[in-house]
């Protein structure tokens, strides 16, 4: 069976008669009627009973104009994602992604790449709205319903000013930030998230939703928030916290797309 042949027989089916499905297709009748006898012969069914009227369905042919509908749905929907010349990717953080940038424009030069920021609020970039195709994003956070790989995992520190008497410390603990005021995020922030970034236990203080809200709210304010190490936060400090499990750096997407599995197995190689 080819699509066309199958194409061939979903219009004479909707159409109950050979001219009409003939001009639907732009084709002339005979070469539509040896197309329909081939494919019968191939399967070894009568599909259609004739009539001068017109023609109606066997029963073997309303099982097979079930199964070409959805096969040629299928086949459609195959040839649009492969077809796709964007992809969107949600970012939330600097996660050193020159490389992948860099390994993904090889092998897709004529795809256009699509940022998305995202702030603090969502760990996943708007994947489960269907924003982004594909999240470049910190955990940890709820992953019902996704599909995820770890691609590095980063220890975490507290954001400090240098002028805090903890700053000068090789590492600390949570224990030692007790009954200070620590980064809050808005009501329906996701709880893993927000459990995670709080040091595991509830806290009060000022509410953020952005990266920057929290330099200037430890500058201003005094409060502590937690942060990868490695980051260049300017007169802030980061001090490594001994109690606190690592932030994985993660890639996470719903559908195994061409170009959004293509994305994720350039992820994986310039992060290994």
């Amino acid at each position: 069976m080819e699509l066309r042949t199958l194409r061939y027989f979903v219009a004479v089916a909707e159409e109950l008669h050979f001219g009409r499905a003939a001009r639907r297709l732009h084709l002339s009748q005979p070469p539509l009627s040896r197309a329909i006898k081939h494919l019968e012969s191939d399967l070894g069914a009568t599909l259609l009973h004739r009539s001068p009227a017109g023609v109606t369905l066997t029963d073997a042919g309303h099982v097979l104009l079930a199964e070409a509908r959805a096969l040629l749905d299928h086949a459609d929907r195959i040839r649009a994602k492969l077809a796709r010349t964007t992809i969107t990717v949600g970012m939330l953080g600097d996660h050193g992604a020159a490389r992948l940038a860099a390994a993904f424009r090889r092998k897709h030069p004529q795809v256009e790449i699509r940022v998305r920021e995202t702030d603090l609020t969502d760990p996943t970039c708007g994947l489960r709205t269907g924003q982004v195709d594909v999240a470049l994003t910190r955990g940890p956070f709820d992953e019902s319903g996704l599909k995820t790989l770890v691609l590095r995992q980063d220890p975490v520190g507290a954001v400090l000013r240098r002028d805090d008497p903890l700053a000068g410390r090789e590492q600390i603990t949570t224990d030692d930030l007790a009954g200070r005021d620590w980064f809050q995020f808005p009501d329906g922030t996701d709880e893993i998230w927000r459990n995670y970034w709080n040091g595991g236990r509830p806290r009060t203080g000022p509410t953020v939703r952005a990266v920057q809200e929290c330099v200037q709210s430890v500058l201003w304010n005094g409060s502590v928030g937690l942060a990868p190490l490695g980051h260049d936060l300017g007169e802030l400090v980061v001090v490594p916290l001994a109690d606190m499990p690592p932030s994985p750096v993660v890639i996470a997407w719903t559908s195994d797309e061409p170009l959004t599995l293509d994305f994720v197995e350039a992820a994986t190689r310039a992060y290994r």
